[in-house]
């Protein structure tokens, strides 16, 4: 039963970054509509990012992102894309898989997480500092 259970989580893991790389593909095509464009950006571009939006180190509410959003917002993405467009960019998906191509990074999302991470602190600071009368 556990290999049964590893097994279908391995190929829903697979699945899962090949509609990652075949969105990107599809983020790219000049023929998918704007709001489509605008949400894969969003989820492709957290997908891409080097950097958790919640750390993997924080018990349980580390993975919610990679378990739970992350999948959702690949799910939203595709209905939003037109479907002969989301077939072919996942036939150049998984093209690019063949090729045992690297994921790409996106740094630009890195750079944002860290300076929401930065705005955090600041922000804790700030009120903890006010808390105890330092400002």
């Amino acid at each position: 039963m556990k290999s049964n259970l590893f097994r279908r989580l391995s190929q829903w893991a697979k699945a899962l970054k090949a509609d990652i790389i075949a969105l990107w593909f599809a983020y790219r095509d000049n023929r998918t509509p704007w709001y489509a464009k605008l949400w894969t950006a969003l989820v492709v571009g957290y997908a891409f990012c080097p950097i958790d939006l919640i750390p993997d180190f924080i018990p349980i509410l580390g993975y919610i992102d990679d378990v739970i959003l992350l999948p959702v917002g690949v799910l939203v993405a595709i209905r939003l894309i037109p479907r002969d467009i989301m077939a072919a960019s996942r036939n150049k998906a998984q093209v690019w898989l063949d090729e045992k191509r690297r994921k790409p990074k996106n740094w630009v999302a890195a750079v944002l997480v860290i300076l929401l991470w930065i705005a955090l602190f600041l922000s804790m600071l700030y009120v903890t500092l006010r808390y105890f009368d330092f400002v």
